[in-house]
């Protein structure tokens, strides 16, 4: 039977038990296979023939959702329209679905996100106007007379238009037969207000004079005398707060394509009638034919035709040596020209380019990896109907034992506070807070609380070479020379000739000679010899640079000593460069991607954390075998000659012998084996794309920082499941005092403080994390 594949823009979700109702209605259907992630909000459905995305859609929608169809990218390399836009009719200041909702995608994680700083907008007038609120009710000394009156003035906005998104997901909720965080909330804070409201106008509490006296005594009181604005308030507040924060983590699902599409050239010059034509990179088309200058990119897959030059393809291959290209080489679109001319003629465009299929790599993988439910979530799948079912059951055994409605009610009420969750509300958002701020000091970055519980199993680390565990640059390494010269005399030679090139093998000898012998003299009657080297002369001696054929064409040999110094670096994986001049060989000089002086302790730190490290390239073997030996790695956890869409494979591999995959890496092409990682580590020194796809970023591109990201993101863990566990244990200590009528509103008001007081001492605690 054959099946149609479609993505779906899913809009509304407040929590990962929505994502789960969704994917369980659309799996009802007859010939219909869905997962939906929350993290990304989409839902990839396969369905059979005779099922249409409309007949998907209405299901959706029917479950309380809105769903659209993923619009199809434009044909182009660079940033095409996001493909994941507010649904239809969505309402971008709806509350909760700024924590989940449809404009998500590729859209720009920033405060000028209209839903998000929406959001900022409604926790900030909801935290000024609660505040006061909750002093009034908790300090004697500030209630004035008539002090009740003022509260309700303060808290009525706050529990009306504050708290509208909570009211809106439950009622949402409510009307599909289902219960979440959203519903205890919404009947918690509408409780605690209407029953203010009768209390002021029906009871006692109106009366000028009244006071919360600092009681904390157990005892049945009575409900016409009190109110609980400071509760409504200051949990609608608090519960704001947390979900802004978290909200804020959120939104960057999706961004790593965006990063990836950004990558290619945005114009191009086509060669038409003889003429040069400078276009938008969409219009190109297959058999155009375009000019690369030196320095351009490559605007997109296509075969050379006419030039010669040294293509850098680090970002998408990991090579770290330039590739030298010619007529009849296949090039790839966002590789940079570092060398001479190039007339290309364009063989893929568009959708079918290699970067527009490692962007799908991307995204696939960020599918394919389940969002981690929320810790919250899952207790509340429980907590929440347990709680409603135990204040009806309260109000209802008051009633029948004579009570009366007053008290009866009272109770129930109190027992919807006490279990409505304000220092829940803080747990995540307090100790990623402090734990992020923690981190961004030592130059990590954590993305959200999904990644905290992968770095708690992690048992394997796969370290991207280029760029991760080297500097990701050429480096002139190590000069041998005969002895009818010095190192000094052959640097200031050969550096003053390979200074006047572009190649990126050039630059670092010339950089390399000008550290260590100064300035370098100007060359005369420098000449490029594409693909060899370069010759010229330099103080009078005719000078020659570059591979052993470009000696050999002017009959020059090198000496054994330099033959064998050259084959102990080429066996090493090192790019080997010869030195002659007046007809003579002098010295040979090895280049090569240096690796990072920290690496060799930060993969021991690693083996530290229980991670087994594992070199993955897509250099040669030689150079592999070298670095890893260098810093520490055994030769069987070193993986070779890898092309970009293999490194995604080998993480499936090795989480289908079941371990737990971190990864780090920088190019373009580690995003999509990061984002298929149980946990991707960025180096911050890299290409947004690989940024935007991992989970963590380590800011100051030290492999060091990759170990204290794990310890960190632990730690922080660690935190928030003990701020989870004290806010739970609170609710659950309080609930049989309160169904027993026995808990009065100031020490429900002292245990909430203190709850949360607890909650965020707690997090503070985050602020002593020290990198080793």
């Amino acid at each position: 039977m054959t099946t149609t594949t479609t993505e779906l823009v899913i809009g509304g979700m407040t929590c990962a038990s929505c994502a789960a109702r969704i994917e369980k209605k659309l799996n009802r259907m007859d010939g219909v296979e869905a997962t939906v992630n929350y993290a990304t909000e989409k839902a990839r459905v396969s369905f059979a023939h005779g099922i249409t995305v409309p007949d998907l859609i209405a299901t959706v929608e029917r479950t309380g959702y809105t769903a659209e169809p993923t619009p199809e990218p434009a044909p182009r390399i660079p940033a095409p329209a996001s493909p994941t836009g507010p649904a239809p009719g969505a309402d971008v200041d709806a509350g909760t679905d700024v924590d989940g909702g449809p404009g998500s995608g590729t859209d720009a994680v920033t405060d000028t996100d209209p839903a998000l700083t929406a959001l900022r907008h409604r926790v900030l007038v909801s935290a000024a106007l609660a505040a006061p609120v909750i002093a009034m009710a908790m300090i004697p000394a500030l209630q004035f007379t008539n002090w009740q009156w003022l509260s309700l003035t303060l808290a009525a906005p706050v529990v009306v238009w504050g708290a509208y998104p909570f009211h809106r997901a439950a009622w949402t909720n409510a009307r599909h037969g289902a219960a979440t965080m959203d519903t205890l909330i919404s009947l918690g804070t509408s409780a605690a207000f209407l029953w203010s409201l009768w209390a002021l106008f029906f009871g006692h509490a109106g009366m000028p004079g009244m006071t919360h006296p600092f009681e904390l005594t157990i005892a049945r009181s009575d409900g016409a005398s009190n109110i609980y604005l400071e509760a409504a308030a200051g949990v609608t507040a608090f519960i704001l707060a947390g979900r802004y924060f978290e909200a804020r983590s959120k939104r960057k699902a999706g961004a790593a394509l965006k990063a990836l599409l950004e990558l290619g050239a945005k114009e191009v010059t086509v060669l038409r009638d003889g003429h040069e034509v400078l276009i938008p990179t969409g219009e190109l088309r297959t058999g155009d034919r375009f000019l690369v200058r030196p320095g351009e990119k490559v605007a997109t897959d296509g075969t050379v035709v006419e030039g010669s030059s040294a293509v850098d393809a680090s970002m998408l291959t990991g090579e770290s040596v330039p590739v030298e290209v010619g007529a009849g080489d296949a090039v790839t679109g966002a590789t940079l020209n570092a060398g001479g001319r190039l007339v290309v003629e364009a063989t893929r465009v568009g959708a079918d380019t290699q970067l527009a299929r490692m962007a799908r790599m991307v995204e696939d993988a960020q599918n394919g990896k389940a969002a981690a439910q929320r810790l919250a979530d899952r207790i509340s799948a429980v907590f929440v109907p347990v709680v409603i079912a135990l204040a009806l059951g309260t109000l209802g055994i008051w009633w029948a034992l004579g009570a009366g409605w007053t008290a009866a009610f009272t109770a129930a009420v109190a027992v919807l506070i006490i279990a409505c969750p304000c220092a829940l509300g803080l747990a995540t958002p307090t100790a990623l807070m402090v734990g992020t701020g923690r981190g961004a000091q030592l130059g990590i970055l954590i993305k959200g609380p999904e990644v905290l519980e992968t770095t708690r199993t992690a048992d394997t680390v796969v370290l991207d070479k280029t760029g991760t565990v080297t500097t990701g640059r050429m480096t002139l390494l190590a000069t041998h020379t005969t002895a009818t010269t010095t190192e000094a005399e052959v640097l200031r030679l050969a550096g003053a000739l390979e200074h006047a090139s572009e190649h990126p093998v050039a630059r670092a000898v010339a950089a390399g000679a000008a550290g260590r012998v100064g300035a370098l003299p100007a060359p005369e009657d420098f000449t490029s010899v594409p693909g060899l080297g370069v010759r010229g002369v330099v103080e009078g001696h005719t000078v020659v640079v570059g591979r052993e054929q470009l000696l050999a064409e002017w009959e020059i040999t090198l000496p054994p000593a330099l033959e064998t110094a050259k084959a102990r670096a080429e066996s090493a994986g090192r790019t080997v460069i010869a030195v002659a001049w007046d007809g003579e060989a002098r010295a040979v000089l090895e280049v090569a991607d240096a690796v990072k002086a920290t690496s060799r302790e930060a993969i021991r730190r690693l083996r530290a954390l229980g991670l087994t490290p594992i070199l993955l390239t897509g250099d040669n073997k030689a150079v592999a075998a070298s670095v890893a030996a260098e810093v520490g790695i055994p030769p069987e956890n070193v993986i070779a000659e890898v092309l970009p869409e293999g490194k995604t494979d080998v993480i499936k591999h090795l989480q289908a012998e079941g371990r737990s995959v971190a990864m780090v890496g920088d190019g373009v092409n580690d995003a999509a084996a990061l984002a298929q990682a149980d946990l991707g580590l960025a180096m911050g020194t890299g290409t947004d794309a690989a940024i935007e796809a991992g989970d963590l970023t380590l800011v100051r591109g030290d492999l060091r920082a990759a170990a204290d990201a794990i310890r960190l993101s632990r730690r922080t863990l660690g935190t928030i499941r003990s701020n989870l566990f004290w806010a739970f244990a609170y609710n659950v200590a309080a609930l049989p005092l309160a169904a027993a009528g026995l808990l009065n509103p100031m020490i429900a008001g002292a245990a909430m403080a203190f709850s949360s007081v607890f909650v965020v001492g707690n997090s503070l605690r985050l602020r002593r994390f020290k990198a080793l």
